[in-house]
């Protein structure tokens, strides 16, 4: 019999939870715009998801003062809220995924390279915050993805070690850090296709949603090495 409790289950936030990167990327495209920026979405949306603003905007403003990177920051933020306002919600299956982890007793942890407000805006604006026992977000890492940090100072807040951790993700950045964490990787599709996320060393699984996920079904079939207590029985 496997005891769920000793697993945890860890979510990217954006792309993940919810389907919202288009309008991130249409964000940046306006502050870039409003800068005299000329930028690829698709490329940039690829190269930067997972990352936080105080990594990316450096490298599109090399000159830029720590103010005035803190205010275009805030500004592509701000744009991004008003844009997804009216279509906030969380990704098909995602609330009904999370009610069956915690019925089974998984501890659930959101790392992601968003600011709080962002975080603060989603987690709490579709009342998903109660599901998670640990919340690690951009303010508590020093580098984001593909640095595995943000993962593996969710699984130290879960007290769970990398090898019965699942991360939950959408991008290549994101899949690359659960690999460099330890970890292994379901994919959502949100981004990048099924085909191309079940390439990646760390993923096991993907889907477009989490409506034909089933977490016990999930660590049933991923559960190696098993737990001492299940190989003894």
């Amino acid at each position: 019999m496997i005891d769920y409790t000793q697993f945890a289950f860890i979510f990217d936030m954006d792309g993940t939870l919810v389907d919202n990167m288009t309008y991130h990327t249409e964000a940046w495209q306006i502050m870039l715009d409003e800068n005299g920026i000329k930028a690829d979405a698709r490329e940039f949306l690829v190269n930067t998801a997972g990352k936080t603003n105080r990594e990316i905007i450096p490298q599109i403003f090399p000159d830029a003062s720590e103010k005035r990177i803190s205010e275009l920051a805030q500004r592509k933020e701000e744009l991004y809220r008003e844009l997804f306002l009216p279509h906030r919600r969380a990704i098909s299956g995602a609330t009904e995924f999370l009610d069956s982890c915690v019925d089974l007793g998984i501890r659930l942890a959101v790392a992601t390279a968003a600011p709080v407000a962002n975080m603060e805006f989603i987690l709490d604006g579709l009342d998903l915050r109660k599901y998670f026992g640990a919340i690690t977000t951009a303010a508590d890492v020093k580098n984001g993805k593909p640095d595995p940090e943000v993962f593996i100072i969710s699984a130290e807040k879960l007290v769970v070690p990398a090898t019965r951790c699942f991360v939950f993700e959408d991008a290549f950045n994101g899949f690359e850090a659960a690999y460099r964490a330890k970890m292994k990787a379901v994919g959502i599709a949100t981004v990048n296709s099924v085909s191309e996320i079940l390439g990646l060393p760390s993923v096991v699984e993907a889907y477009p949603d989490f409506t034909s996920l089933e977490p016990q079904t999930l660590i049933n079939r991923h559960n190696t090495p098993p737990l001492i207590s299940e190989a003894a029985n």
